[in-house]
């Protein structure tokens, strides 16, 4: 089974402190993602209460890891996460620069799902996952990827991808 992605947008509330420590939510319970699924409270329990390290990564690159995660837990919200990113570590100070701009907001998971339910309209209520990473990311790991190939779902994936870049490149640009 391939390991899957989960993006939490803007409403992560991610902060960095001048320590480089870093805190936000890496997952909200009930809120729905691209592909319609949701993860439903407890879905992370088993996975924590087994003690294994969760990788702080950057981009979901295995090949980047930019901090360490000091605490992860569960809370009515959904999935809160503490850590810090490493100085000396180039790709972790660029990101907390970014953070505090403004330019990067946002966490994602990565997790292999080990119980779901099928909903109507074709997404998943997640109700047990093995969580192996939480990201810094930029954007979405484009959620809908997995369906592109049934027509207009990667079109419209594109067309919302493209609005991103055109609202940023006004923003720089001070428009």
């Amino acid at each position: 089974m391939e390991l899957e992605q989960k993006f939490c947008p803007s409403q992560s509330e991610i902060t960095v402190a001048d320590d480089m420590s870093i805190e936000g939510y890496a997952s909200l319970f009930g809120a729905a993602d691209r592909g319609g699924d949701r993860v439903d409270p407890g879905a992370y329990t088993g996975s924590l209460a087994t003690g294994r390290a969760v990788k702080m990564l950057w981009q979901h690159d295995p090949a980047q890891p930019i901090g360490v995660w000091s605490e992860l837990r569960e809370d009515a919200r959904g999935l809160y996460v503490k850590g810090r990113l490493l100085r000396g570590v180039a790709r972790a100070e660029e990101a907390a620069a970014l953070i505090r701009a403004g330019a990067i907001d946002g966490l994602s998971i990565g997790y292999r799902t080990l119980r779901a339910t099928k909903n109507e309209g074709g997404g998943r209520t997640l109700k047990e996952l093995e969580l192996w990473e939480v990201s810094l990311v930029t954007f979405p790991m484009l959620p809908s990827a997995r369906v592109a190939a049934k027509g207009e779902a990667l079109a419209d994936t594109m067309r919302e991808l493209a609005a991103v870049f055109e609202d940023a490149r006004l923003e720089m640009a001070g428009r």
